[in-house]
């Protein structure tokens, strides 16, 4: 940190305070040249997770291209908009516990089919079709019985 006073990057802090949702740090500092005290506020960032997908190019994790999947395979169906966004928030917080940031766009879509299988079975159905990329009415049949 550099003092606003004399420009020197030298201080040392004096006094360290996390705010309450523990996502910032506050430290009161002093100016080792002039004797400057000064606040300073650390923030911490989350880093993006990336889905790398299938085409071997990657791109920053998408809630909202998710949910429209979702509403999608959900038309007509007895599944309501929170459900939805539990269902997300559930893979969210799976996602943020992955050591590197990074996942499969097959996993994400596997870790998506396993909830949406316990909410509508036709939803599953439906997202698994386009996900999975049925090229015939046997892989569809193959889903099918696996169920």
């Amino acid at each position: 940190m550099r003092c606003k006073q004399c420009g020197s990057t030298e201080s040392k802090v004096i006094d360290s305070r996390p705010s309450e949702d523990g996502r910032q740090i506050r430290r009161r500092r002093e100016c080792e040249y002039c004797g400057l005290r000064f606040s300073t506020v650390e923030v911490y960032k989350d880093q993006p997770l990336i889905v790398l997908k299938k085409d071997k190019s990657s791109e920053p994790f998408n809630r909202e291209k998710l949910l429209r999947g979702l509403l999608t395979a959900t038309v007509k169906r007895d599944v309501s908009l929170a459900l939805l966004e539990d269902l997300i928030n559930s893979v969210e917080e799976e996602l943020n516990e992955l050591p590197r940031g990074e996942i499969r766009s097959e996993k994400l879509g596997d870790l998506v089919l396993e909830r949406l299988r316990v909410i509508d079975d036709v939803a599953y159905i439906r997202f698994a079709s386009v996900y999975k990329d049925f090229k015939d009415i046997e892989e569809f049949q193959n889903a099918l019985k696996g169920m």
